[in-house]
């Protein structure tokens, strides 16, 4: 399984499309890693943030729903939603099939970074 070297990782299992040191002013894609996504199985429904509102780094701002369970959608940052992909919500499998690509979540203009991993720390605490 193969992680982008240039994202960032949240212990919750979410990416951010660059690196923690580099997100603060920008707005980034945030996403749900292949690890996730292997783990929930086919996804079937997401409930995002929507555009305009604020979420906070490490608490919940959705949930993701597969034909195994539902598992919420935590943010990796602080800031306030500026976009959704609703290519998403027109195919829920395109988080399965590409969750680093056109499988974005939302994306975010960041005032704060949680807590997050480089790419070889998330695969040495995940085992992939």
């Amino acid at each position: 399984m193969s992680l982008p070297e240039n994202f960032s990782y949240s212990e919750e299992h979410e990416w951010i499309n660059t690196t923690a040191d580099s997100a603060v002013g920008t707005t980034v894609k945030i996403g749900i890693t292949s690890v996730a996504a292997d783990r929930l199985g086919e996804v079937v429904f997401a409930e995002l943030p929507e555009v305009g509102d604020t979420v906070e780094a490490g608490e919940t701002c959705g949930e993701v729903e597969s034909t195994k369970s539902v598992s919420d959608l935590y943010s990796p940052v602080t800031g306030t939603v500026t976009a959704v992909n609703d290519a998403v919500h027109d195919d829920y499998s395109v988080v399965n099939n590409d969750p680093f690509g056109e499988g974005w979540l939302f994306e975010v203009e960041v005032s704060e970074v949680g807590p997050l991993m480089t790419a070889e720390e998330y695969a040495a605490a995940n085992g992939v």
